[in-house]
């Protein structure tokens, strides 16, 4: 059956056994009875003040069907059993069909090599306006969002300011290592960071059941040669590898992978334990958004079939010679007051050795609460 509605742009309605197929714009789209019903905005269903659903959705029948239906004035209303009426805006319907959703990109990204990046002149935020500016705040983060790092200039080079500058755009996440944390090659903890070592490239607690969202550094003091921070992004790289081997990107994507961390000092003792693929994606649009590298922390693999591991190293390997690449490298000197964000779901970072004192500073930020502010600025995040 076809309705054909009195609307400014041509829609048409085709009503299935339990479903209905909307053509708006040239686009046909499908939408369950059942969630037409569950996602109903109207007062008695949908509180429109706390954005949350009133309808009881397990009190729903689940061979529901309309008793009638059209379209008027750019809205599908539907009336059910009983009376009740729902009516859609059908912009609002298009704009969260599983069609719009598979073609659309959850987050727009700029994915880059060195060059890429170098040629953008990504412009740093600087502290006093960082501190004082909701603009420099929005730009910062249209930043973050599209590279996946950015820094700020010009901020005291103490722990307090390095708290400060961070609570302008999320949460602190407190973990094992504390709240802020600052450190130098002292061998504290059970983790070769706190050396004079070279540290691959490499995402960071990935040994987590959800990785930290956001890592921030800040160098307060160096007194010495060498210790330059190695910047490289993930999705990039497997991206490349997406291209030239879609069963190799599979396969990362697919293959559950543990992680682990464990520490047994006089003063620590942890044991930690995250399991998950290198590579996370939308399962609707396929789209990556998790990355887990981590050399120093992978455990034991003993969660791969036999027949499947010999393919995964070989897929590793592949991914792993595009993270290496040379001018897929971006390589920073965090002098003091320079202080970078990095969304350790997507960018690797790593170091070269150094020699003498060298003192940094950080935390991990909460990823919710950074989307969130960005969201409050009207960034797509």
């Amino acid at each position: 059956m076809q309705i054909r509605g009195c609307a400014s742009r041509p829609a048409t309605l085709q009503l299935l056994e339990d479903s209905l197929v909307l053509n708006y714009g040239g686009k046909p789209m499908h939408f369950n009875y059942v969630w037409l019903r569950d996602h109903c905005r109207s007062a008695a269903s949908y509180n429109s003040q706390t954005h949350q659903r009133n309808v009881d959705t397990g009190g729903i029948d689940l061979t529901i069907r309309p008793d009638n239906t059209s379209v008027q004035d750019e809205h599908l209303i539907l009336t059910w059993p009983g009376g009740h009426v729902t009516k859609y805006s059908l912009s609002w319907l298009a704009e969260n069909s599983y069609e719009r959703q598979k073609q659309s990109r959850v987050q727009p990204r700029v994915l880059w090599n060195s060059d890429i990046y170098k040629n953008a002149n990504v412009p740093s935020a600087k502290w006093d306006l960082f501190m004082s500016s909701d603009d420099e705040v929005k730009k910062f983060l249209q930043n973050y969002l599209l590279y996946g790092i950015a820094f700020v200039d010009e901020v005291p080079a103490t722990v307090e300011a390095t708290e400060a500058v961070t609570q302008r755009v999320s949460l602190i996440r407190e973990t094992t290592y504390g709240r802020m944390w600052c450190f130098t090659s002292d061998f504290s903890r059970g983790d070769s960071a706190y050396s004079q070592l070279a540290l691959d490239r490499h995402t960071d607690t990935s040994y987590f059941q959800e990785p930290c969202g956001i890592q921030v550094f800040h160098c307060l003091k160096h007194e010495g040669t060498g210790g330059r921070t190695l910047l490289v992004d993930g999705f990039y790289a497997a991206e490349k590898v997406r291209q030239q081997s879609p069963e190799n990107f599979d396969l990362l994507a697919r293959v559950p992978i543990r992680h682990e961390y464990i520490e047994k000092s006089d003063t620590h003792r942890n044991h930690m334990t995250g399991i998950g693929p290198v590579l996370d994606l939308y399962p609707w649009n396929k789209e990556l958004y998790l990355i887990r590298y981590n050399n120093y922390d992978r455990s034991v693999i003993n969660t791969i079939p036999h027949e499947l591991v010999q393919r995964w190293y070989v897929a590793h390997r592949m991914l792993t010679t595009e993270l290496r690449r040379p001018e897929n490298e971006l390589w920073v000197k965090l002098n003091p007051g320079k202080v970078v964000f990095i969304d350790n779901w997507r960018v690797m970072h790593g170091r070269e050795s150094f020699t003498g004192l060298r003192q940094l500073c950080g935390c991990y930020l909460t990823r919710d609460d950074v989307l969130s502010t960005a969201r409050g600025f009207g960034l797509q995040a």
